[in-house]
């Protein structure tokens, strides 16, 4: 903090260097968390700038992230659901109500990359009076690209990667919403990346874990921290249409070896499902013969053709969103390789970027050439393509790495695990009164290191279940900076980060952060000191679900009284049942917590919904 004290005397003489602007909100990242930023931001009136370092807005979304990764639907809604409504709407309109588009789409929550970036951009076109976009835009993570006074941030400097100059952006509130956490970590907040051991918060899945996909744990689970950061990859659009598919081309610097081990795997059927717990070295011999015979694997858990390769998951207009395989050893991940990727610079990015395009674009070539592959898996694979109507600025490949984790950082809520799993069988993880949003999402991980010699899966490939939770204020606040929100890097181990980094959650905690800014603004407060009743008020005007329940959602008439009323304490079941009658226990239970005397209502006959519905007024 001192040194950037000091470096700011100097640079206040030196402004004209730069190109400057001021607003309300600076955005450092065009992602989806960014973006939901800037529009609940917009809706309090307040004018944001988006500083994207690609030429793109809309992050993973918008690059090949088209099946949405959220376990219960209802759990996030907010400016989420109006994106997904949004993609419902969209194929309605282009190709009708009954069409296999929109089946397809499955409500919104599978879509075409250019259709979401499509969504998003409309999105942002109905508050274009509050919210500039500026793409090309990079900010480093250097001491002299941020100036702070009295732990505030006052301006960043940032590259315009066009011109090749130095721009500078001030403004009341500052936002994180990279997938690296470049602003924070300049700005001086800690941050951890690496694993936890599973002795610091007795986390499942924590440190080295080798687990069978759906399976137990096995040989050579220690447990125990490292400093390893889960496997990047790009989330591929394919498809199999003919007229609209291009093939893979070998790359210039193709390397065998990075795929030589799928042979035998494919001739013997060997990969990482749970299954293989009950499958002999007798079974995969008669595996090799089955294939032999023209056959396709019969072993169970095993998969064939591009499967063997890559997770489909099938979008509209016959695409895909083709993921890494998880039931295998090799597939789109590039373990190992990345670990740098989340404290380094943009120069060392881009290379790597550049090696995990080549690296993906050999395995597909090698699933469909290499000779010692089957003719039948090879002609197999062979059915598949790039999308040629997708990224045709880029060789239609995806514009942005998937960068599942970066920077984690330390800030007033530290979120793991054990805010994700009920705290007892049936029930709810802890309920967080702070809560800006709920969500849902299995404990997941993709994998640390490559293939290992005897181990049953990679290390680190893990997924572990959860219920749907609450996510507190404090994930995303810093403890020292007093005008910086993290609504992406958010606070949290790497197992609890493992649910939170879910594009819906993002979103959400963006939303949140847009209005969190607001209020700082208009308070004149630090965004710590917010009025977080207000805050979550806000939330709901906007349709957020701060706490889910099985049976009423933001659409019912009584949704703002039961999230206020469910966050402290009133109802801790999933459902709210208000139409039942209140029993003896709960009605003496809501004395006790709201303090009133509550006359009048009488057990077995009384609504739940008319003593709640007393309560809220009485202490609302």
């Amino acid at each position: 903090m001192k040194k950037k004290a000091i470096l700011l005397s100097f640079l206040l003489g030196c402004t004209s260097l730069f190109a400057q602007s001021s607003y309300d909100l600076v955005i450092v990242g065009g992602n989806p968390g960014g973006i939901m930023a800037a529009i609940s931001a917009a809706r309090m009136g307040k004018k944001s700038v988006i500083l994207e370092r690609t030429r793109y807005v809309g992050g993973l979304p918008a690059n090949g992230l088209g099946a949405t990764d959220i376990a219960t639907r209802d759990a996030t809604t907010g400016l989420f659901r109006e994106f997904v409504d949004g993609v419902r709407q969209y194929y309605v309109d282009t190709y009708g109500p009954n069409s296999e588009q929109v089946k397809m789409c499955s409500d919104g929550y599978h879509f075409e990359p250019s259709v979401g970036a499509r969504i998003f951009q409309k999105m942002l076109d109905g508050q274009k009076d509050k919210i500039t976009v500026l793409t090309m835009r990079q900010f480093d993570a250097e001491d002299e690209n941020i100036i702070m006074h009295d732990n505030r941030i006052e301006r960043i400097r940032i590259l315009n990667r066009e011109t090749g100059k130095m721009e500078e952006y001030s403004g009341d509130v500052f936002l994180d919403a990279t997938y690296e956490g470049d602003l924070g970590a300049a700005a001086g907040v800690p941050f951890r990346t690496g694993r936890e051991g599973q002795d610091e918060f007795g986390e499942p899945g924590a440190g080295r874990v080798y687990k069978y996909w759906g399976g137990p744990e096995g040989d050579g689970s220690t447990f125990q921290r490292d400093n390893a950061v889960q496997s990047y990859n790009y989330r591929l659009c394919l498809t199999n249409n003919p007229s609209n598919r291009i093939a893979f081309a070998k790359p210039a610097r193709y390397n065998r070896e990075d795929y030589a081990s799928i042979v035998e795997d494919v001739w013997t059927g060997r990969n990482t499902d749970a299954a293989m717990q009950r499958v002999t070295d007798e079974m995969m011999e008669a595996n090799r013969r089955h294939i032999k015979a023209g056959n396709p694997s019969q072993l169970p858990g095993d998969k064939w053709g591009i499967a063997k390769i890559t997770n489909i998951v099938h979008v509209p207009n016959m695409k895909t969103d083709a993921n890494n395989q998880h039931g295998v050893f090799v597939s789109t991940d590039l373990p190992e390789e990345n670990w740098p990727w989340p404290t380094s610079s943009w120069e060392w990015r881009d290379k790597f970027a550049q090696r995990l395009r080549e690296y993906t674009e050999g395995l597909f070539w090698f699933a469909q050439n290499d000779p010692e592959l089957p003719a039948h898996f090879r002609k197999a694979a062979k059915e598949w393509g790039l999308s040629k109507d997708e990224y045709t600025d880029n060789g239609h490949f995806p514009r942005q790495v998937y960068v599942r984790e970066g920077r984690r950082f330390e800030g007033m809520y530290f979120f793991t695990a054990n805010d994700a799993i009920p705290v007892t069988i049936g029930s709810r993880p802890p309920i967080h009164e702070s809560s800006i949003t709920a969500s849902h999402y299995a404990l997941d991980s993709h994998a640390v290191r490559k293939r290992e010699t005897g181990r049953i899966h990679l290390d680190g490939f893990i997924s572990y279940p959860s219920a749907v939770y609450t996510v507190p204020y404090g994930v995303m606040v810093p403890k020292e900076v007093d005008n910086l929100l993290l609504p992406v890097p958010v606070s949290g181990s790497h197992i609890g980060f493992s649910t939170l980094r879910m594009e819906p959650c993002w979103m959400a905690m963006g939303q949140a952060a847009g209005i969190a800014s607001a209020l700082s603004i208009d308070e004149k407060v630090k965004v710590q000191n917010i009025d977080l009743s207000a805050l979550q008020d806000n939330l709901v005007n906007q349709k957020a679900t701060l706490m889910y329940f099985k049976d009423v959602d933001y659409t019912d008439p009584h949704f703002r009284m039961v999230q206020y009323l469910g966050l402290r304490g009133y109802l801790p079941e999933w459902n709210a049942r208000l139409q039942e009658p209140i029993d003896a226990a709960t009605l003496t239970a809501w004395k006790r917590l709201s303090g009133l005397d509550l006359t009048g209502f009488e057990a077995g006959k009384t609504t739940r919904l008319t003593v709640l519905e007393n309560i809220y007024q009485e202490i609302k």
